[in-house]
């Protein structure tokens, strides 16, 4: 008799997989509020090092129904992607409204390091980004935050800003008083004082900050310019996408405005209504001493958050340096790997006669 020995992967071909439950696994050892904490870091020092960065607007395929897109970025060690939707009619159909995944890679060698899902990462990272840019424009001591739209980001962005920034008290408001009702059941069991609101100029009411998060795809008004009184910081996260706005014409002229990426926030963020010279101030300037941010306790600023690929790089950067030890991860078999790097057909014609996958060296 002979023996053949199944053909196992290397360790080469082996890549760190992060499942939806392992990725609620790390976030609950450590509690979410840590998480975001020490993820905003990870954004604040790559902010910090913008040049440094491949940047480009993110790669979108727009439908009737929603946009799918890609969103790349790298710097001179890695690469990284992210795959994301948004579909505003999903929520309805019993399905997220945004999903996605995305992947690490090492420049050196093009090989992944991470595959992992974003779906929960993507709205950790988004509010992490909003209290992070919050310590930095929001009003000093500021305590209560109006949320006008009570969806899925809703508690992160709560849990976030209490972190990051001393939010304690919210005063919730959505046109579907169910998610209204989610929320404050959700955040109330996180300690927080909750006011829950029959309108948005009744949430906005005594709002230090004011976070509109709503999802439809279209030009909505969700924040009027009575609704926003002097020395208020908007976290304006709800527009990112052609034709999707959420803020008044009126606020934009009368706000100091921040963005991420300006030639992917003027095509999707509340400034596509303005002129495309219209002054705005880069975050990552502000972070590095380069610019100012907020200047005086009358001051409106607004946060014109669309979300740009560096933050997922960051939060991609994050989650692999939380598995590298072989911890909150499964290894896929993704990467094939002939001994003979150019003999990848006789990899395949060698599988022929491997015995089936689990059973090993078996006597023929």
């Amino acid at each position: 008799m002979t023996t053949s020995t199944f053909l196992q992967p290397s360790e080469t071909a082996l890549l760190p997989f992060v499942s939806v439950e392992n990725m609620m696994r790390l976030v609950n050892t450590t509690g979410a509020a840590v998480f975001m904490g020490e993820l905003a870091q990870y954004i604040e020092d790559d902010f910090k090092r913008w040049p440094e960065f491949d940047k480009t607007p993110r790669v979108a395929s727009h439908s009737r129904d929603g946009v799918i897109e890609l969103m790349p970025t790298a710097d001179a060690e890695n690469y990284g992607f992210k795959y994301v939707n948004g579909h505003p009619k999903n929520q309805r159909e019993g399905y997220q409204t945004v999903t996605a995944f995305g992947v690490l890679s090492s420049v050196a060698n093009g090989y992944p390091i991470l595959l992992t899902e974003m779906t929960v990462l993507t709205a950790l990272r988004t509010a992490a980004t909003s209290a992070l840019v919050g310590k930095y424009l929001a009003p000093k001591n500021a305590e209560v935050m109006a949320m006008i739209g009570n969806g899925a980001q809703c508690e992160f962005q709560a849990v976030a800003f209490r972190e990051m920034c001393g939010i304690n008290r919210l005063r919730l408001f959505d046109i579907d008083p169910a998610a209204t009702r989610k929320a404050a059941r959700n955040l109330a069991a996180q300690g927080f004082e909750i006011v829950t609101c029959a309108s948005g100029e009744e949430a906005t009411e005594g709002a230090q900050v004011i976070t509109t998060c709503t999802a439809d795809k279209q030009n909505a008004t969700v924040l009027t310019d009575n609704m926003v009184g002097a020395g208020v910081h908007i976290n304006a996260i709800g527009g990112d996408c052609p034709g999707k706005t959420e803020l008044h014409r009126d606020i934009l002229m009368r706000s100091k405005i921040f963005v991420e990426y300006p030639e992917q926030t003027r095509i999707e963020g509340e400034i596509q209504q303005l002129t495309a010279d219209h002054p705005v101030t880069e975050l990552w300037q502000v972070m590095t001493g380069a610019a100012a941010g907020r200047q005086d306790d009358r001051q409106i600023t607004l946060f014109d958050s669309v979300g740009f690929a560096i933050e997922d790089f960051s939060a991609l950067r994050f989650v692999y340096s939380n598995v590298r030890n072989g911890a909150f991860c499964e290894k896929l078999d993704m990467l094939a790997d002939p001994d003979d790097p150019r003999d990848l057909f006789g990899m395949l014609e060698r599988a022929k006669s491997a015995p089936p996958a689990g059973i090993e060296n078996m006597a023929v």
